[in-house]
């Protein structure tokens, strides 16, 4: 029995897994990472732990310690040029995220097709996958809310607010709203339209903004709520 886990840039998402099913899986802001093992408690039986982490060594070191008193100690996982069946094009493979490593390779498990895997968190992360398992490259831009908070943030005018995305926005709050809204949609779409001809072609939306996005979206898409844990899975069953 593992415990798979993602560090993103503002929580933890985590996973209990045994052999090919999944007990159990959630979240703790990384202020809260003390109740970690009260809520972990419920599977004494955890082996080991593996993980992508993008939040950094500081929080590395908070997470190991919080799983030290369950017997457990982190093993991070990083990307390659190949493994779990994918390889990757990118020009240096070690610089890519280990998120989207691990995202690619959940991707590649749950679809054999071409895939445009989207990681819609603080940043949104937007890679092409073929249906050779090979990673041909991708976009990394501000995420929804990132995008909202620095226009109230860095603007005059222009404050924080909740709005929708309207078509043709009629009054400032639904202006920013659908503005950063229809963004991420742009640029998904336009990576989409370079693997919208080949057979079995999908979307694959993961991610905290998941749902604001995919309200806007016409392209065919899927929505998978833990991709980056799925490949976490494939990545550990690798390590021997």
């Amino acid at each position: 029995m593992k415990l798979l886990c993602d560090a993103g840039n503002t929580r933890l998402k985590w996973g209990v897994r045994d052999g090919d099913e999944w007990l159990a899986v959630g979240a703790v802001a990384y202020d809260q990472l003390a109740t970690l093992p009260e809520v972990l408690g419920a599977w004494p039986a955890l082996s080991a732990m593996f993980g992508v982490n993008v939040a950094g060594d500081n929080v590395a070191r908070e997470i190991a310690s919080a799983v030290q008193v369950l017997g457990l100690s982190p093993s991070w996982l990083t990307a390659q040029a190949e493994g779990a069946g994918v390889r990757s094009c990118y020009a240096r493979p070690g610089q890519l995220g280990a998120d989207r490593w691990a995202a690619l390779v959940g991707a590649r498990a749950l679809h054999r097709g071409p895939s445009l895997v989207v990681l819609a968190g603080t940043a949104t992360t937007v890679d092409v996958l073929d249906a050779g398992g090979v990673f041909q490259g991708g976009l990394i831009v501000p995420g929804f809310e990132m995008m909202r908070r620095s226009l109230a943030e860095r603007t005059a005018g222009l404050g924080y607010f909740e709005g929708e995305a309207e078509d043709l926005p009629r009054s400032t709050a639904d202006a920013i709203h659908a503005g950063c809204v229809f963004a991420q949609v742009g640029a998904i779409e336009r990576m989409y339209a370079q693997i919208a001809a080949l057979p079995g072609a999908v979307c694959l939306l993961s991610g905290g903004a998941a749902e604001v996005i995919a309200s806007r979206l016409t392209i065919p898409f899927s929505r998978v709520p833990n991709v980056v844990l799925e490949g976490v899975a494939r990545l550990a069953d690798a390590v021997r």
